[in-house]
């Protein structure tokens, strides 16, 4: 997706993207798409369709007679989305959320399932103060209880960034105690945390391991078969066997867990886990 220069209010960018998501992913969109997603009436939503035709996605959509909606042309390119299939995957899950707790709505969802696990408790006490803090570049003192020590004690930390690493939610924060910068999941906090007021010394930029840009590569494990190399590169959409994944030093670890890759230990059986870290050794400095 390029970066586009023209204005959009946030609501009008919300329906262009539908747009593009479910025409490119469903092979048709008609105005009940949008009418029941956004609660807008037939005509307005024809004039969205209609201007996203004329002003951002010239040659995209074309209407078919027969399927009594739009589809997506040979020539369709992405101008308010990636195009990736997370995005028609995330719209799925996050329709599925909202009609379990509102029944009666008729978002026009395609059949399909979506796993759901436990979210560890993130409570919004914990999550404001974290928040303000990162923002205004102060300190909080918080009240933690690590996995290590499993007792509780005060630490006085400056955060920077919240992380979701698919699995928790943590806070990217300097800690006074380690003098280091480190990662606090945000459910093993204590009580409220107490905003101290005056801006931290130890801001985002002396953060190595966050400013630190590094490529993860990727590869079928070699003691598959070629022809399981061959289908499980497939899988990956490789090229030659091959896939580089850029993120920050900081999330090397996390990255590796959502793939399912262990740095520490070789699985016995390559059917496993499938997939194995080309450039290991220029990694390990990341990890925990």
């Amino acid at each position: 997706m390029t970066e586009k220069k023209w204005p959009l209010r946030w609501d009008l960018l919300l329906r262009y993207r539908l747009i593009e998501i479910i025409a490119l992913w469903e092979g048709r969109l008609t105005t009940n798409n949008l009418c029941n997603s956004f609660g807008i009436g037939r005509q307005q939503a024809s004039k969205d369709i209609n201007e996203y035709i004329r002003e951002v996605g010239p040659g995209n959509l074309v209407y078919d007679r027969r399927l009594k909606g739009y589809k997506p042309t040979a020539e369709f390119q992405p101008q308010v989305t990636e195009g990736l299939a997370d995005e028609y995957l995330h719209l799925l899950n996050r329709n599925k959320d909202i009609k379990t707790r509102f029944s009666g709505l008729d978002l026009g969802s395609a059949n399909s399932e979506v796993l759901h696990v436990p979210v560890r408790d993130v409570r919004p006490e914990v999550v404001r103060p974290v928040v303000q803090a990162a923002q205004q570049g102060k300190r909080l003192e918080v009240d933690y209880i690590s996995l290590s020590s499993a007792e509780q004690e005060t630490r006085v930390i400056a955060p920077h960034t919240l992380v979701y690493s698919g699995y928790r939610w943590h806070v990217r924060a300097y800690c006074e105690k380690r003098r280091d910068f480190t990662d606090f999941v945000l459910s093993r906090f204590r009580g409220e945390p107490d905003i101290i007021d005056h801006e931290s010394p130890n801001p985002i930029d002396l953060d190595t391991f966050w400013n630190k840009q590094v490529a993860i590569i990727i590869m079928p494990d070699t003691r598959l078969s070629p022809a399981r190399q061959t289908i499980i590169a497939n899988d990956y959409g490789m090229n030659r066997k091959q896939l580089t994944i850029t993120t920050r030093a900081a999330l090397v670890p996390y990255a590796l867990k959502q793939l399912q890759i262990d740095p520490y230990m070789m699985q016995q059986k390559p059917e496993a886990q499938q997939i194995v870290v080309a450039n290991l050794e220029e990694l390990r400095q990341w990890l925990f």
